[in-house]
């Protein structure tokens, strides 16, 4: 029964071994968390614990024994990264702070890319642009502004699916279109005013 016992008090005392971890915050390059971000700890190229950050990208990953890990972080839309070499201290939750940072993944991205003609077809360099986002109720808000360049071409990229209303203006002449984006992609969109090149 003795030796039984001294057996048992040796598992208990294995499993009881005092562990670390980290705590941190995954967050955008402008400081957002990024709700839901998974951060997974890997020894030895074996993903070792896993765990998901809250509504504002912070997280504990904790119950590590001691030594040295790799960090790797990802959500969806994101390009993934790894910290590596991130060392685990007995009893100790390393802070990281915001150091894990993420960047959107390109090919999340809606791409508008426009250009603006007379109407003989010839380009219109300077031509003033003004992007809104056209609201369910039919409202709009402002996105932006800006003129197209000397091939009459301009561009405008977001992360969100919406409804945009773009206005071409040139001496006071405008074109407007709508454009749904639907799904990452490239969108491209061509408007002709009612002005000829040779209108002064």
């Amino acid at each position: 029964m003795a030796g039984a016992f001294l057996l048992l008090a040796v598992v208990s005392l294995a499993s009881a071994q005092p562990s670390g971890g980290f705590k941190g915050k995954v967050r955008t390059s402008s400081g957002t968390g990024i709700a839901g971000a998974t951060v997974t700890a890997r020894q030895n190229g074996a993903d070792v614990k896993t765990v998901k950050a809250d509504s504002k990208g912070a997280f504990v990953l904790d119950g590590l024994e001691s030594g040295r890990y790799n960090l790797a972080f990802d959500a969806p839309g994101y390009s993934s990264g790894v910290l590596y070499n991130v060392e685990v201290q007995k009893k100790k939750i390393a802070d990281l702070g915001e150091r894990l940072i993420l960047t959107r993944d390109r090919g999340e991205q809606f791409v508008v890319k426009g250009s603006v003609f007379f109407k003989e077809g010839h380009s219109i360099t300077g031509a003033k642009i003004e992007i809104e986002k056209v609201n369910s109720d039919g409202t709009t808000k402002k996105l932006g502004s800006g003129f197209t360049d000397s091939s009459g071409e301009f561009s405008y990229s977001t992360w969100e699916a919406s409804k945009l209303r773009i206005t071409a203006t040139y001496k006071g002449v405008s074109g407007t279109k709508d454009l749904d984006l639907a799904d990452p992609a490239i969108y491209r969109l061509a408007i002709s005013l009612n002005l000829s090149s040779t209108d002064k």
